[in-house]
């Protein structure tokens, strides 16, 4: 697949999980948040906990489960970039959480299937 189709499927992925998060109650903070380490998909807010969600969108498990594409790498680029935030928001006494959001969307369905991995990961 090209480039830009990747992205495309990628960023429908992403407003699919949203709406999922938004269906479950969290209160959306951020998408797409950037700094110098890195980015995350949804930052979003259960109650008072600060949630740092991984968003990966797949049309098939033939590379495997979406759940499984954050590596241990991945996730201590998504720690380093949620220190940063935290800091720089000065929110780094809140309750922090990291979840990962897996988007199984085949061409032949209009809608994805949704799995939603809580405390995926420790900091």
């Amino acid at each position: 697949m090209p480039r830009w189709f990747n992205r495309l499927f990628g960023s429908a992925g992403e407003r699919a999980a949203v709406r999922y998060l938004k269906r479950r109650g969290y209160r959306i903070v951020a998408r797409n948040y950037e700094n110098h380490t890195g980015e995350i998909d949804v930052i979003a807010l259960e109650g008072e906990t600060i949630v740092f969600v991984e968003v990966k969108t797949r049309r098939s498990s033939r590379k495997g489960h979406p759940l499984e594409a954050v590596d241990v790498s991945k996730q201590r680029q998504i720690l380093k970039t949620a220190q940063v935030y935290l800091k720089e928001r000065d929110l780094l006494d809140r309750a922090v959480r990291y979840d990962i959001v897996g988007i199984m969307w085949p061409e032949t369905q209009p809608e994805p299937e949704i799995q939603h991995l809580i405390s995926a990961f420790p900091d």
